[in-house]
């Protein structure tokens, strides 16, 4: 056990919305999980289930983008922000770091490759899966208790019909992505 290499998995959540932050996870599994997969690809029920049990067992840590960041930075820059800043919270420096998807962030502390479709590859990465999804669902249902008249406790910023609705009757909120479409029409500035 001693000569493994120790490895960091590293996604994030929340690329596409129209509101709220991307939220990045990075995770070094001490000990292995069964049920991991794509956090996409898991009910909520099951991804609450299986975050409970890695933040007991592994190591993780957490990096936010908030909306303004997003809005100056771009999504992709944004992102790559808040993978650094997951995996420098991390308590450990590992051997190396698995990013999901088709690059890496600059300066990590470690050597860095991604890959992609990771989420559904690497277990370390699909653990890092499921602590993103599950911290922005919640940030997102505590925006909803602050701006109810959004509804994202349901559709957590995505671009619902419901979301959309909303947005043309009261405009934005202060989490809304003002840099995306369809957040950049006159109507709505």
């Amino acid at each position: 056990m001693k000569n493994l290499k120790i490895i960091a998995g590293v996604d994030e959540a929340g690329r596409g919305p129209l509101a709220g932050p991307v939220v990045a996870a990075a995770v070094i599994l001490r000990e292995p999980v069964a049920g991991l997969d794509d956090s996409k690809k898991l009910s909520a029920r099951c991804r609450e289930t299986l975050a409970l049990e890695i933040r007991e067992t592994a190591l993780f840590g957490i990096g936010i983008a908030e909306p303004e960041e997003i809005d100056r930075l771009n999504i992709l820059q944004a992102t790559m922000v808040a993978m650094r800043r997951a995996a420098l919270h991390l308590g450990r420096i590992p051997a190396e770091f698995l990013i999901d998807g088709n690059r890496t962030p600059d300066h990590l502390p470690a050597a860095a490759r991604f890959i992609i479709g990771g989420d559904g590859l690497e277990p370390a990465i699909s653990a890092a899966s499921i602590i993103a999804k599950t911290v922005r669902d919640d940030l997102m249902i505590q925006a909803a208790e602050r701006w109810p008249a959004y509804g994202f406790e349901g559709h957590k910023g995505y671009g619902a019909r419901t979301h959309l609705d909303a947005i043309a009757a009261h405009g934005p909120c202060p989490i809304h992505r003002m840099s995306f479409s369809p957040m950049r029409q006159p109507a709505l500035v």
